[in-house]
């Protein structure tokens, strides 16, 4: 059973074409990566998929919504956690839960018990009150995710949620995608971090929109390396050199 599927997703802006007919599919309670430089269309695909953007040709399903048709009831079912934090600076922790809970039309009660979880999740209990810009990037990052996932998404996107935190964070943020997977929320990450994407169970590598590999690490490493222990990164370089090839 798919969580996501996408086919021949396409998307222009002018002349230039920022995602180019790609096509794939992500299983539910699935940790899926996408792999590629800056430009490559990581983000206009995510923004695709949660209904922010519209396609220019192409179907892509979230959930069991079509995205050109029913952004407003995907954005009901998927959390978002962009690259740049969303959180207002000059609210409290507190304040920046309410606010988000009262946006996804969470009830008071339930508002407080979420937030219970997210406090202890994030690690900011004893920090309720503490201005949101006050916060070292690591504990933005974990109350950003909190705040995505407040009401429960069957979905997760996040789109380079590890770019501005030290390597202990990025750990320990990872700890907290794995407790959702146990959980069975599917989540879509995108990074051009090797060694954090090596943690998906499955990769999708895009380069100039297109997608140009996408299987489990293992499977790509043999694939483009025909060795196991090789590293992600030499597949990434593999790959793009064999694209290169092609054009």
């Amino acid at each position: 059973m798919f969580s996501i599927e996408v086919k021949e997703l396409t998307k222009k802006f002018g002349d230039f074409t920022a995602v180019d007919h790609i096509s794939f599919q992500v299983k539910k309670g699935e940790i899926f990566g996408f792999l590629g430089p800056n430009g490559a269309g990581k983000s206009t695909t995510i923004r695709m998929l949660c209904g922010i953007l519209m396609p220019t040709s192409g179907t892509g399903i979230v959930g069991e919504y079509q995205i050109d048709t029913r952004p407003e009831e995907i954005k009901k079912i998927i959390g978002y956690m962009s690259q740049k934090f969303t959180l207002y600076q000059d609210l409290s922790v507190e304040e920046n839960i309410d606010f988000y809970g009262g946006i996804h039309g969470l009830s008071s009660s339930l508002i407080r018990e979420r937030k219970n979880w997210v406090l202890k999740m994030a690690g900011l209990r004893g920090r309720e009150h503490s201005l949101t810009k006050e916060l070292a990037s690591g504990w933005k990052q974990r109350l950003s995710l909190g705040c995505a996932i407040l009401h429960q998404p069957e979905i997760v996107f996040l789109d380079e949620p590890t770019a501005s935190v030290d390597p202990v964070s990025r750990r320990d943020f990872w700890d907290l995608i794995y407790e959702l997977r146990e959980k069975g929320t599917t989540t879509f990450v995108t990074s051009h971090y090797l060694d954090e994407v090596e943690r998906c169970e499955r990769i999708a590598i895009i380069y100039a929109g297109r997608i140009i590999a996408l299987g489990s690490p293992k499977e790509l490493k043999i694939r483009f390396t025909q060795e196991e222990d090789s590293t992600l990164e030499d597949v990434f370089l593999a790959a793009i050199e064999g694209e290169r090839k092609h054009d």
